[in-house]
């Protein structure tokens, strides 16, 4: 992998906290049949993850600001940098022994994201873009789907659970989109959903309720794979509305307009 030292930076955080990571995700089995459950442990472990990836980005660009699922956001000397960090992408898969969750690592410079890093550590599958460099899946390169038809494609998003505000919504978008395409997913991780747009693995995605550091790494991921993104709502900020359609080329427009109708 060629990059910047940036995202060098990113990736070298990003392995290390996904190793860590990996040892934790062992025991979770373990864990499950104790009375006490994984809960605990498994929010150790994220505290943990953000906590390493936070150490080695700080130490290394002390000026950046800092959002972070696990800490807040923290402003830095630079105004114009900041980390968007989700140190375990797909917490409830980890908790449940799922092995699909990542550590989402994006770099936003004047507004605009320009260095991505999704580590599927479980897969050993290392995602990362650079604004104009294209994507990558370690040393491949990354091109979205090139299926023209919704009839064909098979689409990711996030169904809400625990009676959160974006359900009717989702299933309202789940009752227009499941009639025209082959198949809807729900994988329980934004950061890899996107990236699997990516690479390909799905046509299109979209979700609505999301946080910054859910997204930000892989909506360049798309883009620089080819794709395009946009907010479920014409004129919102993707990060500020927490709402996102991704898709190739040809899908993106008709999945907008479903999508936008039920908006």
């Amino acid at each position: 992998m060629q990059g910047s030292a940036n995202l060098n930076l990113m990736i070298k955080a990003a392995r290390k906290a996904g190793r860590a990571l990996v040892k934790d995700f062992r025991e979770v089995e373990n864990l499950q049949v104790s009375s006490k459950g994984p809960g605990d442990f498994v929010t150790r472990a994220d505290r943990e993850a953000e906590r390493s990836i936070k150490e080695e980005l700080r130490a290394a660009r002390p000026s950046y600001g800092w959002v972070g699922e696990e800490t807040g956001e923290e402003a830095g000397e630079d105004p114009t940098r900041r980390w968007l960090v989700d140190p375990l992408d797909g917490t409830t898969n980890f908790l449940h022994g799922l092995p699909h969750w990542a550590v989402s690592i994006a770099l936003e410079h004047k507004g605009e994201i320009v260095s991505a890093v999704v580590f599927d550590a479980a897969k050993d599958e290392m995602f990362w873009a650079e604004k104009g460099g294209g994507a990558f899946m370690n040393d491949t390169r990354l091109r979205v789907s090139g299926r023209r038809s919704l009839n064909d494609a098979i689409l990711g998003t996030g169904v809400p659970h625990m009676g959160k505000a974006t359900l009717p919504a989702t299933l309202q978008d789940l009752a227009r989109v499941m009639p025209v395409c082959s198949g809807v997913r729900s994988h329980g991780a934004a950061a890899l959903d996107l990236a699997y747009v990516a690479a390909g693995r799905f046509d299109g995605y979209w979700e609505r309720g999301l946080k910054p550091w859910d997204m930000a790494a892989g909506l360049l991921l798309v883009k620089e794979a080819g794709g395009f993104v946009g907010p479920v709502r014409e004129g919102r900020d993707m990060l500020e509305s927490g709402s996102v359609i991704a898709a190739n080329g040809e899908l993106f427009a008709p999945l907008c307009k479903i999508l936008r109708e039920a908006a």
